[in-house]
């Protein structure tokens, strides 16, 4: 089966919320930019999942850059994965966290840093590398919006669940050469340099 990836837009809406509701994943990639605390977001994914789904529509298709990311399509161009990619400096919550917050690895000068959020696949195509053809192309597009360096925040664990491993999974990006410049047991963080010649 081939997978395509492309950069989210308007036009994949419907089927990114179809994503979202297929997997029962109630927070339709709204937590980074939601203000409430942590008890105030789940109670809104167990009550009013449907302002998150709301939330990201409007967000594909008026562009807004709180959607931005890539998506891989399967058959009949149904959106089968879905991965946050953007700059660091519109998902400032990340690094507000307590695991990360005040890290020397995350201070200076964060112009052309971006992130990856967070990724989400379809059950039925788990495994089958959509993964890492959504990681790829991301890599492929922060650079064509001028990212210096790609930052990623995976779970390092033998026992966590594959819902545990929202970030993406650890040896995913080591595959892909990113280093790891925060060393903290199962919460590492990772960065790719995306300059020329790196």
């Amino acid at each position: 089966m081939t997978v395509f990836t492309e950069a989210a837009g308007p036009r994949h809406a419907p089927g990114l919320v179809a994503l979202f509701q297929r997997t029962e994943s109630p927070c339709f990639c709204r937590w980074w930019h939601f203000e409430g605390d942590k008890n105030a977001w789940l109670d809104r994914c167990a009550n009013r999942p449907e302002e998150s789904r709301a939330e990201l529509e409007r967000a594909l298709i008026e562009s807004t850059g709180q959607a931005r990311g890539m998506v891989a399509l399967g058959d009949a161009d149904q959106v089968i994965g879905w991965m946050k990619l953007a700059p660091a400096s519109s998902v400032p919550k990340l690094f507000e966290q307590r695991l990360y917050k005040g890290l020397p690895c995350l201070n200076g000068a964060r112009d052309g840093v971006w992130v990856i959020g967070c990724f989400l696949i379809d059950e039925a195509w788990r495994r089958q590398g959509v993964a890492g053809a959504l990681l790829d192309a991301g890599m492929a597009e922060a650079r064509r919006g001028g990212a210096k360096s790609l930052e990623a925040f995976p779970r390092r664990a033998d026992d966590v669940p594959a819902e545990g491993l929202w970030t993406g999974p650890f040896e995913l990006y080591r595959a892909r050469g990113f280093e790891v410049v925060h060393e903290l047991a199962q919460y590492p963080v990772l960065r790719l340099s995306l300059e020329p010649g790196a």
